[in-house]
């Protein structure tokens, strides 16, 4: 690892991926100048933006440019303007009762009403989005809110309650487990996905709150007068990776509705017999609202949904179902085409007169009505994808038919009796593909795969000998793994060469989080946006990342050992624990 140089912006580049770059800044005002300046930039091949506590995350596209000329893009830009004058103005009403009023204003020595009115006083301006749609980091421009997080962080904070926590005050979406200080309560809805945007909190919105009562929630010149309730999430077993601010528990939204758009036959639908571990509603995900703190998401093996889709003569981007770990028994109405791609298994389909036919994985085959079709138990890999001709027809949300496990997006899971309307087959855009999807060489629990890792954003978190351990040691994907991350033990931890935490940053899926504990937790796509725990590096091959189960061992490989390391010095990396990381 060689040592950065001094970049005359003041500005530190770090490799996130093959194709992310995270750009460090000194501070957090001078992190929102730099988002402002790159969303009116526009620079060519940049994909998405997210901002953070002293970051911005580029994701760019490497077929338009490279993360050294995007450095050098970034360089020149101006980041002296302010857009404030032009901002969305959004105004709350608080009822200023919360728990932890009186403990605020000590811990700031004044009295609960001065924290009331300079919270009022003060101007907040949305800095980044957190861990849940709809959840913003407010900062202001009154010195006195730096308020620690509670010592032991509540299993339950409400829906609507308003808090502060070190720089920081924002309002929580959804009921969920939290640790920030609570100083009132608003009814006012942050996530809305009949709104446009569906968050209320977007970075770059200024922010004003106000006593209740005297004023409704307006944005710009229009007063918002939704009272449509954000998603609630689905508990993660990885849900203590950290994402920066508290985790929540719920449901996704109905997985029974389908678009009025789209052609649905009544003839055609699948029932769910059995859902087997793990069923899953899955497209290629919805990208592009990462500043309403939405990651992705999608299917979590890719090329095998396409794959699948292509067979049956889909668009790519058709939803289908995604099997986790296999059990899955499913009944047909209608005739249709169907395959079945991923993970190895037996795939069995019992024809209404008991006569059975084995598919081949990776094969278009019939289904007629009647039919049931059993995705037995997986022998290699973890994931199965079936596609059917038309597509499953759901109710999308921002535009995906994917379900976002952590944020609660999305169709909700299938179970035993859902019904599935299936599009019209006929209204597929292609010709089934006669040709067999490609053999994958996928593992099973005790065999070793080498997966390789793109080293940074904060490899230099780490002593050379915890780049020897990440690099040298096999590891083994544990039980406790899922769409959120796969945790990873390894007889030695990685060893850190600094101590505490980093401010909230963003995560990229197939990034390496090294929790305290010194065991990676490998994102997968329902990984929380930002986190502050170090990410030593990301894997390259996401899709047979997706097809690890619990047992395999792992070996890691850099792809270039010095990726990380085209950066320039600054101020802008902390070591002492910022006050709103690691909520759960």
């Amino acid at each position: 690892m060689t040592a950065p140089t001094p970049a005359p912006t003041g500005l530190t580049f770090h490799t996130a991926s093959r194709r992310h770059l995270l750009v460090e800044c000194a501070d957090l005002t001078a992190t929102m100048a730099l988002h402002h300046s790159l969303e009116s930039a526009d620079l060519p091949g940049v994909v998405e933006l997210v901002p953070a506590a002293r970051t911005v995350l580029i994701s760019f596209d490497p077929s338009r440019t490279r993360a050294s000329a995007l450095a050098e893009a970034v360089s020149g830009l101006d980041l002296t303007q302010s857009t404030s004058a032009e901002a969305r103005q959004v105004s709350i009403p608080v009822i200023y009762d919360g728990d932890d009023l009186a403990e605020v204003a000590d811990l700031l020595n004044v009295s609960p009403t001065e924290v009331v009115g300079r919270h009022q006083a003060a101007t907040w301006e949305v800095a980044f989005a957190g861990f849940a749609p709809g959840f913003g980091y407010l900062a202001g421009d009154d010195d006195l809110f730096d308020v620690p997080r509670r010592s032991s962080p509540r299993t339950r904070v409400p829906v609507g309650a308003v808090a502060l926590a070190g720089e920081f005050t924002g309002v929580y979406p959804r009921s969920s487990p939290g640790g920030w200080q609570l100083i009132g309560r608003t009814d006012a809805t942050l996530w809305d996905l009949d709104r446009e945007p569906p968050a209320l909190f977007v970075p770059g919105t200024i922010v004003t709150f106000t006593d209740a009562g005297r004023e409704s929630v307006e944005v710009g010149t229009s007063t918002d007068t939704s009272t449509h309730g954000a998603a609630e999430a689905v508990q993660s077993a990885a849900s203590d990776t950290d994402g920066g601010a508290p985790n929540g528990t719920g449901s996704a939204t109905s997985a029974s509705a389908t678009p009025a758009a789209s052609p649905v036959s009544a003839a055609h639908h699948l029932e769910v017999v059995r859902p087997g571990l793990q069923l899953l509603i899955q497209d290629l995900g919805r990208p592009g609202f990462a500043s309403m703190g939405v990651s992705g998401a999608g299917a979590a093996d890719r090329s095998a949904l396409t794959s699948a889709n292509r067979l049956v003569g889909n668009a790519e981007t058709a939803a289908g179902l995604e099997s986790f770990g296999g059990g899955a028994l499913l009944r047909v109405t209608g005739d249709t085409v169907a395959a079945v791609t991923g993970a190895e298994g037996t795939i069995t389909v019992t024809a209404v007169d008991g006569t059975v036919h084995t598919p081949r994985l990776g094969e278009a085959f019939a289904l007629v009505d009647g039919d049931e079709l059993e995705l037995g138990t997986v022998e290699r890999g973890i994931r199965r994808y079936l596609a059917l001709r038309g597509g499953i027809a759901v109710e999308t949300a921002l535009g995906s038919s994917s379900a976002d496990t952590l944020a609660g997006l999305g169709p909700a899971t299938p179970e035993k009796g859902t019904l599935l309307a299936l599009h019209d087959p006929q209204t597929a855009p292609h010709l089934v593909d006669p040709r067999p999807a490609p053999p994958r060489n996928l593992p099973q629990p005790g065999e070793t795969v080498t997966l390789s890792v793109t080293l940074g954003p904060r490899e230099d978190w780490f002593t050379d000998a915890g780049i020897d351990t990440l690099l040298g040691q096999e590891w083994t994907v544990t039980h406790e793994s899922d769409r959120v991350g796969l945790r990873l033990s390894g007889e030695v931890a990685l060893e850190r060469a600094r101590t505490g935490e980093l401010p909230s940053e963003g995560a990229v899926t197939g990034a390496l989080q090294v929790p305290p504990n010194g065991q990676p937790v490998l994102f997968g796509p329902d990984h929380p946006l930002t986190g502050g725990y170090p990410i030593i590096g990301s894997v390259d091959d996401l899709d047979l990342a997706a097809q690890l189960p619990p047992g395999v061992k792992l070996r890691f490989t850099a792809d270039c050992p010095a990726s990380s390391t085209r950066r320039a010095q600054s101020n802008g990396t902390a070591e002492a624990p910022h006050p709103h990381e690691n909520e759960s």
